[in-house]
Parts: structure tokens; C-alpha cells; sequence
């Protein structure tokens, strides 16, 4: 396989290039970031297009561009069944989570916590959130960076480092809107990325009829298999319930998206931004589909896997990339670029999102006395601290290998009993502290008890159901040439003992891994219900603009008069905060006025 040429250097640097250009215009249209509000909420007055695709593409990470079309190479198209799965979490996420949020007007969705139940729990919210956050991150930008180093030999700690430096340098500059609209731009680049890859895989096999034909035969169009049995792997009850539960954990409560759809103009711009977000969604999940099909059609008779041309899945991709872009300059650096745009638009918003939940969490409520100019300044600090923080973490991600698995299972041990909290608090009204705190902790140990045990002793090739994968057809002599695979650490030190595998390994800890999140929701849920109302959670009054009201589902048919409406009511909550939110908002750029005025039926600003 040829390396990379010059020209795909230029299409790296340029995606590069652009993205920090957008942070230094932002860092000065407007008159700049003079408020924390304007640097971490964009001043509340984003418009639905440009968030919707910001949510998109920061959902979709590196290891969507290169881990999907290799889980759909390995496992086949049941995969899909989650663009049923992405349409219920951006339901419940629209009618369940944002009103509430919304209404209350908050930065951190963890303030939220405090007013519902103590300060203890917003703090516990906080600190996982910053953990798992931060975690999370390290992966996000040294698996992606490490699979295309092996195939392409594109410098790994160089790719690392740039795309660390150049993303903490636009948060800190540009704040919130220079995540947004950097996403706009890369979820562009991302889309190229995978076009490029589909139509000249469609030119090689003279047909997608071939592409189409070959997944059928190979057993790659697996779509439906209705096992109940929730120890497998990826069946469609697992995607379906357990799919709902880890990303309505992300995108319900997880401050990274939360804080963006907040930061709407009104909350039907806030709706609508998650309905638009959907079909990017779905969009991302037939291109990645489309690749993982190619893959297969192209390698069916020799998988390079197997053969030992690539040593982990999510090398496929680049591999493919390689091989039948190699004579076009400039496209494989496209396909990189895509990549990348994958982990920046991820790390972006959660820097962002890490500053936001550190001023308005562990800053603010115990230094009352700081300026908003003040505060503003420790915003931009806390991105640069945790834009370090997180290429520190890709270095640590460097010792820990095993790419979605273990992105998801942090998000799904974190995710899930978080979410059974935010989901106690507006779904319960008579959820107290106690109860809450202690639904946490059950569901937390519950979720760490499954997920770790499933790490150590991870489940059988009969849970999992990988489909065949051939090399009868390879000419070439199945040689190691390339370095030995990322293992699982914590695999190899208990390896010795896999011969007894504990009873355990086969029922508990063979669960899917979709189902961590949906375990420790549903802990949280029952243990915080039950607690309550032993602690004499009926005797409570819980204030109304805590919970979810039918009014907020009865809105969506009312639209131009509740915004008016509900404008006024956000304004009276928080008198002082909000005033700055006239016609003549300095925050708004061109751009979204031109894109807010055709909606002025919708919209009570512009009218």
C-alpha cells in the first residue's frame, strides 16, 4: 500500500485551517465574548439549522467513521435497526428533557439537580460528568489517530497534537458558537469523506446491484433477527430498548449536547433543531451502512483482517481508502480530513461543554462576587485547561485499547444511572434527595459491576455473532508485518484464569453492552421511587416548573402563541440574566439573521 502524497497533507491542513479561522471570527464579530453567557451559550440566540448539524456532528465521532462501517463488515446491517432507535431518543429527548431545561433557562443541566433536589447531587452530577467526559475525549482522539497511523503511516503524535491544539484554540476563542458553526463545517467534510469512499467503491464494483448482491450472499443484510434473549450481542430488542436508553443518556441529559439545543433562539427552535438532527442522523447511518457494504463486496474472497494486513477492524476503512483511492491526490487526505472532523467536532463540544459545567457548577455558586467580564475570562481559561486535559488523555489512550466498546460502555456505566436521576426528578413528583442520591449510587454499582465484569470477561463468539469472513482468494503470503493489535489490558492480566470462567461470565457479564445503560436507568428509577416514598417523599411540594407538565406536551400544537408566552415566562424566572435577549442582539451574526428571518412566523423575535 502507497503512504500518503503532499496533496493529502494540504487537504488536512486546510480542514484544519478553516476550522481555526471560524474560531478567530468568532472571537471578534459581534463585538466578541463579553459575557460567559455569550462564550458558553452563544448569548441564547443560535437558529435550529446550524445547532441541528452541530448536534449531528458531534454525535458522530471518528469512531462512527471508521468503527461502523467495520461493525457493519463484521456483524452485518443489523446495525440499521438503530435509525429506528436514533428517532425514539430524539423523541424523548424533545417532548421528556429539553421543556424542562428550557423553561428553567440553566447553563449546566447539573444546576438543574440542585434545584430539583440538593446541592450534593448536582455536585456527584458534575464530577462524573467531568470524569467520564474527560475519558472519553482521550479515546476520541487517539483511536482514530492510531488506526490511520498503522495503515497510511499519517504521523500519529503530529495528528494528535494538531487536531488537540487547533480545536482548544477555536473553543477558546470563539466559545459556543465557534463549536457550532466549525461542526456546520465539518459535518460537510465528514459527508465528502464518505461520499468519496461510496462512489468510487461503486465504480470498482460497476454497480451498487453487485455491492448489494454480495452483502445478500454473504449474510451482511442481516436487518431483522427478533431474539429476545438479551445476551446477544446486537439483536433488534437490544438496539431498540437498549440503544434508546445509552443515547438518550447522551443526548437527553449529557451537558455536551444539551447545552447546544439550550442555546436556541426559542424553544421551538430548540425542537426543531433535534428533529433536523434526525434526518443528519439517519444520513450518517445509510453512508457508514453503504461503506460497511463496500468493505465487504470488495474483501469478501480476501479479508484483510484475517490475512493480517491490518491488525485491528478499525483499520478496514483507511485500508479501503488506500486501495482504491490511491491514485486519486488529495482523496484519501479528504478522507483523513473526514476523520478528524469526526474527533474535533466531539472533543469541540466537550471542551465546551467541560468549561461550561466547571464556571457554572464548582465557580460561581461559591464565588458570587466575580464579573460577568471576570467570569467570561475564566471561561476561555477553562477551555485551554481542558483542551490540555484531554490531549494529556489521549496519551493515557495510548496504554488502553478496544475502540467502541469501551467509548460506549464508559458512556453506558455513566450514562445510565444519570439518566434515571434527570429522569426521577421530571418524571417523579414526589422523588426526594434521598431517594434520588440513593437510586444513584445502587445504579452506579450496579452498571460498574456488569461493565467491569464484561471487560475482564468479555463475552463468547456465540453472544456476539461475528459472520464469517473468507481469505480464499488472497495471492498474497498471509505474513505479520504489522504491529501486534490493541489488547484489552485488563483481558491479558486475567486471561490465565479464562480456562474457569466464572458462572457469572456466561449469564450477568455476557450481557450486551447495550444494556448497561438501560440497567443502571432503570436501578436508578426503581431503588429512587421506593426510597422516596419511605422517606416521605408524598409529603413534599415540589414546584411545578420542575417537572413535566401536559401544558409542555400540549404546547407543540400551539406554537405561535406559546412562544410568545413562554418567551415571557423565561424572562419574569430569571429578571436580571435574560434582558439582554432584545430584537437587537449584538450576539446574533448575519448568517442566522438571514436564516431566522424566513421562519418570522415561528419565531416571536423577528416578527
Amino acid at each position: 500500500m502507497g503512504g500518503f502524497s503532499v496533496w493529502d497533507y494540504v487537504v488536512f491542513a486546510a480542514m484544519l485551517l478553516v476550522s481555526a479561522v471560524i474560531g478567530v471570527y468568532y472571537a471578534f464579530a459581534g463585538g466578541g465574548q463579553k459575557t460567559s453567557k455569550d462564550f458558553l451559550m452563544g448569548g441564547r440566540s443560535m437558529s435550529a439549522v446550524p445547532v441541528a448539524l452541530s448536534l449531528t456532528a458531534s454525535f458522530m465521532s471518528a469512531v462512527t467513521v471508521l468503527g461502523t462501517p467495520a461493525e457493519i463488515y463484521r456483524y452485518g446491517a443489523i446495525f440499521c435497526v438503530f435509525a429506528i432507535t436514533y428517532a425514539l431518543v430524539v423523541l424523548c429527548s424533545a417532548e421528556i428533557f429539553l421543556p424542562v431545561f428550557y423553561r428553567l433557562g440553566i447553563t449546566s443541566t447539573y444546576e438543574y439537580l440542585e434545584l430539583r433536589f440538593n446541592k450534593y447531587l448536582r455536585l456527584c452530577g458534575t464530577f462524573l460528568f467531568i470524569i467520564q467526559t474527560t475519558l472519553y475525549t482521550g479515546i476520541v482522539i487517539y483511536a482514530p489517530a492510531l488506526a490511520l497511523n498503522q495503515v497510511t503511516g499519517f504521523d500519529l503524535w503530529g495528528a494528535v497534537v494538531a487536531t488537540g491544539v487547533v480545536c482548544t484554540f477555536y473553543c477558546t476563542l470563539g466559545g459556543l458558537k465557534a463549536v457550532v458553526w466549525t461542526d456546520v463545517f465539518q459535518v460537510g467534510i465528514m459527508v465528502a469523506g464518505f461520499s468519496s469512499v461510496i462512489i468510487r467503491a461503486v465504480v470498482v464494483q460497476e454497480g451498487i446491484g453487485r455491492i448489494v448482491n454480495d452483502s445478500y450472499y454473504g449474510g451482511r443484510l442481516n436487518f431483522w433477527d427478533f431474539n429476545p434473549n438479551p445476551l446477544q450481542r446486537h439483536t433488534f430488542w437490544t438496539i431498540i430498548i437498549g440503544g434508546t436508553f445509552t443515547w438518550t443518556g447522551i443526548y437527553g441529559v449529557n451537558q455536551s449536547q444539551v447545552q447546544r439545543y439550550i442555546a436556541c433562539k426559542t424553544r421551538f427552535h430548540a425542537k426543531m433543531s433535534l428533529y433536523i438532527n434526525l434526518v443528519g442522523l439517519w444520513a450518517i447511518l445509510v453512508c457508514a451502512t453503504l461503506c460497511g457494504l463496500s468493505l465487504y463486496s470488495i474483501y469478501k474472497d480476501c479479508d484483510p483482517w484475517t490475512a493480517n494486513q491490518v491488525s485491528a477492524l478499525d483499520q478496514l476503512m483507511p485500508y479501503l481508502v488506500l486501495d482504491i483511492l490511491r491514485d486519486f491526490p488529495g482523496v484519501p487526505g479528504l478522507f483523513v480530513a473526514s476523520a478528524y472532523s469526526g474527533t474535533l467536532s466531539t472533543v469541540s463540544s466537550s471542551i465546551n461543554a467541560l468549561a461550561a459545567v466547571t464556571v457554572e457548577d464548582l465557580i460561581k455558586p461559591y464565588f458570587k462576587s466575580l464579573s460577568e467580564k471576570k467570569l467570561s475570562w475564566i471561561s476561555m481559561g477553562m477551555s485551554l485547561f481542558y483542551g490540555g486535559v484531554c490531549i494529556a488523555m489521549a496519551a493515557l489512550a495510548s496504554l488502553l485499547g478496544a475502540l467502541l466498546q469501551a467509548a460506549l460502555s464508559i458512556f453506558g456505566m455513566v450514562g445510565g444511572p444519570l439518566l434515571g436521576l434527570f429522569a426521577l426528578g421530571i418524571l417523579c413528583s414526589f422523588a426526594n434527595g434521598i431517594g434520588a442520591f440513593v437510586g444513584l449510587i445502587t445504579g452506579f454499582v450496579i452498571s460498574l459491576w456488569v461493565g467491569i465484569g464484561s471487560q475482564i470477561y468479555p463475552p463468547l463468539p456465540e453472544r456476539t455473532m461475528p459472520l464469517p469472513l473468507s481469505t480464499a482468494g488472497c495471492n498474497i503470503s498471509i505474513s505479520s508485518n504489522l504491529t501486534t493489535p490493541t489488547e484489552n489490558p485488563l483481558t491479558t492480566i486475567f486471561s490465565t484464569q479464562a480456562a474457569e470462567r466464572p458462572l457469572l461470565a456466561d449469564h450477568w457479564y455476557s450481557l450486551s453492552y447495550l444494556y448497561f445503560s438501560t440497567l443502571g436507568t432503570l436501578t436508578t428509577i426503581a431503588v429512587g421511587m421506593i426510597i422516596s416514598l419511605l422517606t416521605g417523599g408524598l409529603k413534599q411540594h415540589t414546584d411545578r416548573k420542575f417537572l413535566l407538565t401536559k401544558e409542555d406536551f400540549l404546547s407543540n400544537f400551539s406554537w405561535s402563541k406559546s412562544e410568545t408566552a413562554e418567551k415571557v415566562v423565561v424572562l419574569n424566572w430569571k429578571t436580571s440574566a435574560m434582558v439582554d435577549e432584545g430584537t437587537d442582539n449584538p450576539a446574533f451574526s448575519h448568517i442566522e439573521m438571514d436564516e431566522a428571518s424566513d421562519k418570522n412566523k415561528a419565531n416571536g423575535l423577528h416578527i
